[in-house]
């Protein structure tokens, strides 16, 4: 098994400020403040960023592949000029009626990481800001820390949830570089 230190993290909600009509260009992703220096500091702390994210605007057509790639290179290109680094971006098109596996809260995605990089998700923490995030989380054996950015009151608001939950990504960061015991 690998011994590198992995986190994965939501997008929408997570890293950038999240919208119930999609993000659907480069000009309507605008970065929650402190998220892309909680990014660095992962980067700083050897941690390997996953960004595994449902993106059924492109599978409804609201949202072009092209558009989509661009929203992904903007925020790239912001987190890599501050120094933060990001190993993979995952996402999943399908619709919620599509039923599909890779669609969070299953667990397709995070297989996937699992097998690509030969790791175990035991000791990796995941990030998100709604149920479904924090579903799959559960689901992979993954540790879950949940946002009250984007959709984080639905994960306080259901009380069969027994996680962590932080104000905001950099607070996240700070508790899992505190607490994690790869570290």
């Amino acid at each position: 098994m690998n011994n590198q230190k992995y986190i994965i993290l939501d997008r929408d909600g997570v890293i950038n400020i999240d919208s119930p009509n999609y993000i659907k260009s480069a000009d309507e992703w605008n970065a929650i403040p402190k998220s892309l220096e909680a990014i660095k500091k992962l980067t700083e702390n050897e941690y390997q960023v996953i960004i595994i994210s449902n993106q059924s605007g492109l599978g409804r057509g609201i949202i072009s592949y092209n558009d989509f790639i661009q929203i992904n290179l903007k925020m790239l290109k912001q987190i890599n000029r501050i120094g933060g680094s990001v190993l993979a971006i995952l996402y999943c098109p399908s619709l919620p009626i599509d039923d599909s596996v890779n669609r969070k809260p299953g667990i397709g995605m995070f297989s996937e990481i699992t097998e690509r990089l030969n790791i175990s998700l035991k000791e990796c923490y995941s990030i998100g800001d709604s149920p479904r995030d924090i579903e799959a989380s559960l689901s992979s054996k993954c540790k879950p820390l949940g946002l009250r950015t984007g959709n984080g009151k639905d994960i306080e608001n259901n009380f069969k949830y027994d996680i962590p939950m932080f104000n905001d990504l950099s607070d996240a960061v700070d508790y899992v570089i505190k607490n994690d015991k790869n570290n």
